[in-house]
């Protein structure tokens, strides 16, 4: 299918409106036009050329943007194509753009909203679809685009602190590898020539880096093609079941950030629950919806463990309790709630602690792992230059003496 571009006047209310709308043809795109009520004037395919094609994947932050303007529109009152159509025409991300514009149409044509997100699943995902249908069939679409916008910030703010965290290691490692590198291609042959002409055997640290710097001098090509096709197998990996476990795994299991990755987890489905819950989702959908949204297949599998359970006639506190990933708190404060019957809120309270905890564990590793790094820089910069400097100075000491 192709993206088409139209402008169609509105057959019930005579306004003219302008979108795009995926088809198989331009007859095909105008059938659909006429079957929304709507009287096509001009249908046109995108251009689809490599330059010219437009990426219209709305990113998380223009999501959570979206979704708070919808649901101040929406809560003051306006309609919800004209809310759309407002959204549309203010926003000047283009991605954003086509697809509010594209949700407006559906919504003109007579889809729910829930139908309309419902068509871009790379966008919306199920926790998403399940508020939205929920908030529909309650009457309460303001307060459910609320939750939805207040936990997406939650979750990309906690992301982005973790990524915060791992961002300084990545970047001392890779000036340990420049410094290395340099080392080897332009210092170490240096040396190598200085006892060649002085006829002097090498020591044996400095023999050892020379050799690893002629192997990189001349075998460049060969390095180079080790490394991309580790990358490209990699990106295979990650994509197979087997790479997808062995992936969730190591997260929850490298020393230093696996309390991190916990406690996200825990938090993610604690307050997704309680969101769906509170919206009125039955439990077992909110177990289910919950766990596809941890982005851990190994977590996802505990909660489906747990889902199964309290399917045959567990509480959830009693499904919870006792694995590996799910951490004490969490069926304690069930427990709590399923006794006074607002397991909703004890729930929320849960992931609020989990919240918490993140934040101070990661303080804590961004104060430790600086020095840790910066001591790790001096002693491989400093073995190397020793490696280097130190039979010179003896060569120096021979030749004064």
């Amino acid at each position: 299918m192709r993206r088409y571009k139209y402008k169609a006047k509105d057959r019930k209310t005579g306004r003219i409106i302008s979108g795009t709308v995926q088809a198989d043809s331009e007859q095909s795109a105008g059938k659909i036009l006429v079957d929304q009520g709507y009287i096509p004037q001009k249908v046109h395919a995108e251009d689809s050329g490599l330059f010219a094609q437009k990426n219209n994947k709305m990113k998380t932050k223009q999501r959570i943007v979206f979704t708070r303007q919808l649901a101040t529109l929406v809560g003051a009152g306006l309609p919800l194509s004209n809310s759309l159509r407002l959204i549309a025409e203010q926003t000047d991300d283009d991605a954003t753009r086509t697809v509010v514009e594209e949700i407006s149409a559906q919504i003109e044509g007579g889809k729910t909203l829930h139908d309309a997100f419902a068509k871009f699943p790379e966008i919306f995902n199920k926790v998403y679809l399940s508020l939205i249908a929920a908030g529909e069939a309650s009457g309460t679409l303001d307060v459910s685009l609320q939750r939805l916008a207040a936990q997406q910030e939650k979750d990309a703010n906690m992301m982005s602190k973790i990524r915060g965290a791992m961002t300084y290691p990545l970047i001392v490692t890779l000036v340990i590898v420049a410094v290395v590198a340099f080392m080897m291609v332009a210092v170490v042959p240096q040396v190598e020539g200085l006892y060649r002409d002085l006829k002097k055997p090498l020591p044996g640290a400095t023999a050892f880096m020379v050799a690893v710097s002629n192997f990189f001098i001349n075998q460049w090509w060969l390095i180079l093609i080790i490394l991309l096709f580790l990358v490209w197998f990699f990106v295979q990996f990650r994509r197979t079941d087997v790479g997808k476990k062995f992936l969730a795994n190591f997260k929850l299991n490298v020393p230093l950030f696996k309390d991190l990755f916990l406690r996200l987890y825990n938090a993610r489905f604690a307050r997704t629950a309680q969101m769906l819950l509170s919206a009125g989702v039955p439990m077992l959908d909110s177990m289910q919806i919950s766990s596809e949204a941890m982005n851990n297949t190994v977590v996802e599998d505990q909660i489906t463990q747990a889902a199964t359970m309290v399917r045959s006639g567990k509480p959830l506190s009693a499904a919870l309790k006792g694995r590996d990933y799910i951490l004490p708190l969490l069926p304690q404060m069930a427990s709590t709630g399923e006794e006074s019957g607002r397991i909703d809120e004890m729930l929320g309270k849960a992931a609020q602690v989990y919240e918490d905890e993140l934040d101070e564990r990661l303080n804590a590793i961004s104060t430790m792992i600086e020095p840790i790094l910066m001591v790790l820089l001096a002693v491989v910069a400093g073995g190397m230059v020793a490696a280097i400097l130190f039979p010179i100075y003896s060569i120096i000491g021979e030749i004064g003496a």
